[in-house]
């Protein structure tokens, strides 16, 4: 269940804030991905310090890297993924399925498309007392994501609840994490909690949030969202975005790359950590995951 859920919630009202546009851009080893959370114009969002819109043809791919201090959530929506850690956890995301992975105290993972592959993939921040705990993993496949249709809407709950279903998912960072669907011409009403920031990312078709002057489309997202999602209605086609919302954590944030702490002096004893094997890390020495050294040639030179 949703640590979001577990207390009686305040909603309020909200107009969009800000729409931009996520430019494609490398990443990993010939991957590519559009980052909206992340980007110059918008470096983080409380709680959420990125959100990538993912693409991948063999042998791209994302192969051996750490994590600290966050959790990542990757959710494909066609393809077929592995995944494998330094822990012996691997498995394979088909479309539709879910992994919400807590890094913690460190993660080091591999990630790379089996077939073509689409997917997002967030990064959620935890809290300072969070950080350190062990690595953890949710895993969901389709099937048991619930999901709810309504008068030509169809949602999708990852996290949180929408349409009186509500997720398996445990958010210790209290998150909202919505699949939506909208044929032409129909609206659904969601709404975020007070002091929440929200935001949505639009794949495909075109959607109104709030007023009709605020629109959002094909690989962009819309801040601080409306307590009402109104349909496309200038469009035929359906459209297809994902809402998602979070508590702020309203904690400092020093960030290296895949290390997320609350200091400079926590960042620079992460890389210590990680370059000399300890406290977390002790398991990445000698570890290569089967992609990594088969299909990128990592060897002892490579960490």
């Amino acid at each position: 269940m949703s640590a979001a859920l577990s207390t009686p919630i305040k909603f309020l009202s909200r107009r969009v804030v800000k729409s931009i546009l996520g430019v494609e851009q490398g990443e990993g080893v010939g991957a590519r991905v559009r980052r909206s959370i992340g980007r110059p114009e918008l470096g983080r969002l409380d709680p959420f310090l990125m959100l990538d819109y993912f693409t991948g043809v063999p042998p791209a791919g994302f192969p051996d890297h750490p994590h600290r201090g966050f959790e990542t959530v990757s959710y494909l929506l066609e393809g077929k993924f592995a995944h494998e850690d330094f822990a012996g956890h691997k498995g394979v995301l088909n479309a539709g399925d879910l992994q919400w992975m807590t890094a913690g105290r460190g993660i080091v993972h591999s990630e790379v498309p089996l077939t073509k592959s689409v997917g997002l993939q967030l990064w959620v921040n935890l809290a300072r007392k969070d950080k350190m705990i062990e690595p953890n993993y949710q895993e969901l496949l389709k099937k048991d994501i619930p999901v709810a249709t309504k008068d030509g809407v169809t949602v999708t709950v990852i996290a949180g609840s929408s349409m009186d279903i509500d997720s398996a998912v445990y958010t210790r960072t209290p998150t909202m994490y919505l699949d939506f669907k909208l044929d032409p011409n129909s609206s659904f009403n969601q709404a975020i909690p007070k002091g929440w920031n929200g935001f949505a990312f639009t794949i495909s078709g075109k959607a109104y949030f709030g007023p009709a002057d605020s629109v959002s489309v094909a690989f962009s997202f819309a801040l601080n969202l409306p307590f009402g999602l109104i349909s496309p209605s200038l469009s035929q086609e359906p459209a297809h975005f994902v809402l998602i919302a979070g508590k702020p954590l309203n904690e400092p944030i020093v960030q290296h790359g895949p290390f997320v702490m609350n200091t400079r002096e926590e960042i620079m004893q992460t890389i210590r950590d990680y370059q000399e094997r300890k406290n977390g890390f002790e398991r990445a020495a000698g570890w290569y995951s089967e992609a990594g050294r088969t299909q990128y040639g990592l060897g002892e030179d490579d960490y």
